[in-house]
């Protein structure tokens, strides 16, 4: 049986106390690429960790939900986490593109608004900002989103790109929201925290733990940082990364990427028994 970290703050230790104590009304809140799956240069390419479907498959009977919240579509999420069809997640919920898409599992369906006319416009003029530089363009139907990391320099490309994407999305009602050698182009008024604090609601939990790995999971810390100040206790987790400090500065449990988060869903499902 593996052991579960300490958390280094009280919250933290309470977050988790009330998990084990009560976790038919826990929220498992958890991000896709850099915390369920390994980081790849090619975003298509990116997959679930080998052992995460087992051990979500372990936790989440005994829990209230398990939640992905992710800035990819639902149904990419969905296809490259493996998440349909498999015996014990019958009730995961995949709130994808910061919570402007969702897809359960126990009806296989994508539910979403139309997509915003700015991701269409920016589209068509990114070819000619990004000539040359080495970028490589993900479409993700709802936003875009520009990877540095084939780039000969990626923070170089990165630093370059903020202004003139930022500019770009400006333009057309979009924001840029950046990330690890990744700037995405997307409507404003979601993230992740919005889509987080939505579903607790929306389930009444009476527990939150939240893991994730880079910027776009800073309104996700947030929204459980102001859900403890309301009564409902919670656990930040960190993916680490050495590409992105914040997290790790404001997290109550550090583990080491994907490898991490599955032994720690791991050690909650054979604490909780």
């Amino acid at each position: 049986m593996s052991s579960l970290p300490t958390p280094a703050t009280r919250a933290g230790q309470d977050g988790l106390d009330a998990l084990l104590a009560r976790p038919g009304e826990a929220l498992i809140g958890l991000d896709f690429d850099g915390t369920l799956a390994p980081i790849v240069a090619d975003p298509e390419l990116a997959r679930a960790h080998p052992r995460a479907l087992s051990a979500l498959a372990a936790l989440a009977p005994k829990v209230a939900a398990v939640a992905v919240v992710t800035g990819r579509p639902a149904e990419v999420a969905v296809r490259n986490g493996g998440f349909a069809h498999v015996p014990g997640l019958e009730h995961l919920v995949v709130l994808g593109h910061y919570g402007a898409e969702r897809w359960d599992a126990r009806s296989g369906k994508v539910t979403a608004p139309e997509p915003h006319p700015g991701v269409a416009a920016v589209r068509a003029e990114l070819p000619g900002l990004l000539d040359g530089s080495g970028t490589w363009v993900e479409e993700k139907g709802r936003a875009v989103a520009v990877h540095t990391r084939r780039a000969a320099d990626p923070q170089a490309a990165f630093d370059a790109l903020r202004e003139p994407l930022t500019d770009l999305a400006a333009r057309h009602g979009l924001i840029v929201e950046p990330g690890r050698m990744v700037l995405e182009l997307r409507p404003p008024g979601m993230d992740k925290g919005v889509a987080l604090s939505g579903f607790a609601r929306e389930i009444d939990a009476g527990s939150v733990l939240y893991a994730g790995d880079d910027l776009g999971d800073l309104p996700a810390y947030s929204a459980v940082d102001t859900l403890r100040t309301t009564g409902t206790p919670g656990l930040l987790v960190c993916s680490g990364s050495d590409e992105v400090t914040e997290l790790r500065q404001r997290a109550d449990v550090v583990v080491e990427g994907p490898e991490g988060v599955v032994e720690l869903l791991a050690a909650l499902a054979d604490r909780i028994g």
